[in-house]
């Protein structure tokens, strides 16, 4: 219980943090489905058209959960599984759909064949370029990540008083 209150705090100071994303509406370690606990947002508008830095912020948010057990813990757990898998798919498509990588630029380096099937990505380079590609995947994880450490590290005695509220009520 009390890694999964120590990671869901993270998720929601980081959030709470980041001026982009969205407001914290609750947060939960009651076990959902696969989760062992989640964060719940409100979304502050119906736009589906965003920016670099919303989706750089939302990886930082999504790595919150982990960075908070390495700060706290001092270890990690296997509850960051599915937040590594998003933020992974988002800083993916970043690079390789959306223009947003520095290194590559405007380069479409990937095309979503059957959108409304399967939707799988179909990479358009080679093999050099492929493996760039997880470079900069991994650098921007990477810089997220201490990012995400950083606010965490700022904002301690936050994330210490959620993850102590979540551990007495839950929710």
């Amino acid at each position: 219980l009390r890694e999964t209150a120590i990671h869901e705090a993270g998720h929601a100071v980081a959030m709470y943090c980041l001026p982009t994303q969205e407001r914290v509406m609750s947060v939960t370690v009651v076990p959902r489905g696969n989760s062992l606990g989640a964060t719940w947002y409100i979304p502050r508008d119906d736009s589906s058209n965003l920016t670099r830095n919303q989706m750089y912020e939302e990886i930082v948010s999504l790595l919150g959960g982990r960075a908070a057990e390495e700060l706290v813990i001092k270890d990690i757990t296997t509850g960051a599984s599915n937040d590594i898998e998003r933020a992974t798919a988002l800083a993916r498509s970043m690079v390789t759909q959306y223009g947003m990588s520095e290194h590559f630029g405007l380069m479409g380096l990937e095309s979503v064949e059957h959108r409304y099937l399967d939707g799988r990505a179909v990479t358009n380079c080679g093999e050099a370029t492929a493996a760039e590609i997880d470079q900069e995947v991994m650098r921007m994880l990477k810089n997220a990540y201490e990012e995400a450490k950083r606010l965490l590290s700022e904002n301690r005695e936050a994330l210490d008083k959620i993850a102590a509220f979540l551990i007495e009520k839950e929710t």
